[in-house]
């Protein structure tokens, strides 16, 4: 696992994040909580806020392992911040409420929101002024369709549970968020990233609006922030969908 630093809490240190632009009625529909490109995406264990650098000068892989409600809300926080957010995904109904919010076209191909099938296809160039996250919806063992291979392009792999096969997701990304999980998940997440046996117990008592990020030499609880907007548009928080 790469050490790349993703995330920020304000309690350590700043981190600097690129600035993009957006259409201000989409800032409008999320009122998200960020800084300069980086996207604050909860409290630490003091309740200081952390910042995560989704979109940044680097190829990225992240990994989230829990339901659809937080990568809905981390499309709907990118868009905001000035990404062109593409979801590749086999089920699109499920997506439709960040689709309905934002007023994309999901077909459109210079819309910020997009919807693409779960097959190779031509993603938007990305850049400093547009950057590019991929919302890999692809089931519980993805295939390596769309990796990140320039600066600017963030893949984000969806997981709705760990299967023993997607452990190398897993491994090659640079930050992994855990949502609440049985006990032989929880145990599979500790072998496959070298964390000590006792940590899984942890895993498996998260409350539905908690997380752990993890990556190299990473391992911190954080508390998800819902504002009210995100509230209207994706509902009370939640573990599934």
């Amino acid at each position: 696992m790469s050490n790349s630093r993703l995330l920020d809490n304000r309690g350590v240190g700043k981190g600097v994040a690129p600035e993009f632009l957006v259409d201000p009625k989409l800032l409008d529909i999320t009122s998200p909580s960020g800084e300069r490109g980086g996207m604050i995406f909860g409290s630490g264990p003091q309740g200081e806020p952390v910042t995560v650098s989704v979109l940044r000068n680097a190829p990225t892989r992240m990994a989230m392992v829990g339901g659809l409600y937080l990568a809905r809300q981390i499309a709907l926080r990118a868009a905001a911040t000035g990404a062109t957010v593409v979801i590749a995904t086999g089920r699109p109904r499920a997506w439709a409420p960040v689709i309905q919010a934002t007023g994309a076209n999901p077909e459109d191909r210079n819309s910020p929101v997009q919807l693409r099938r779960l097959s190779p296809v031509e993603l938007p160039r990305p850049s400093e002024d547009s950057p590019v996250l991929v919302l890999h919806d692809g089931g519980h063992v993805p295939q390596e369709l769309f990796p990140p291979r320039s600066p600017w392009q963030t893949t984000m792999y969806v997981l709705p549970y760990l299967h023993p096969q997607a452990s190398s997701t897993i491994v090659n990304s640079e930050l992994v968020l855990f949502q609440r999980m049985p006990i032989q998940q929880a145990q599979q997440v500790c072998q496959t990233m070298r964390r000590p046996p006792q940590l899984a117990q942890q895993l498996t008592t998260l409350k539905d609006d908690q997380v752990i990020a993890a990556g190299f030499n990473l391992w911190m609880p954080l508390r998800l922030v819902t504002n009210p907007a995100e509230q209207q548009i994706l509902g009370a928080v939640r573990r599934g969908d």
